[in-house]
């Protein structure tokens, strides 16, 4: 059987990853076409996810490195 390469019910339910919201400027509000400006953490009853929207959390470098490991 096919597994799916991400799973939508293990991320938040949120307009700003949602297939019917788009991000107005500045990112501080969403514009749905279902619900008219919404939130970016609201969510409504006609939600549904879209993985292209999301926006994964940056990755920090460790501080157990020294200037020596990037030497050349």
């Amino acid at each position: 059987m096919r597994q799916k390469l991400t799973r939508a019910k293990d991320y938040p339910k949120k307009c700003a990853n949602c297939a019917f919201g788009s991000t107005v400027e500045g990112d501080t509000e969403v514009l749905c076409s279902r619900n008219g400006v919404m939130q970016p953490d609201d969510c409504c009853s006609k939600y549904t996810y879209d993985p292209l929207k999301r926006k994964p959390q940056r990755q920090t470098l460790g501080s157990d490195y020294s200037p020596e490991d990037f030497a050349l």
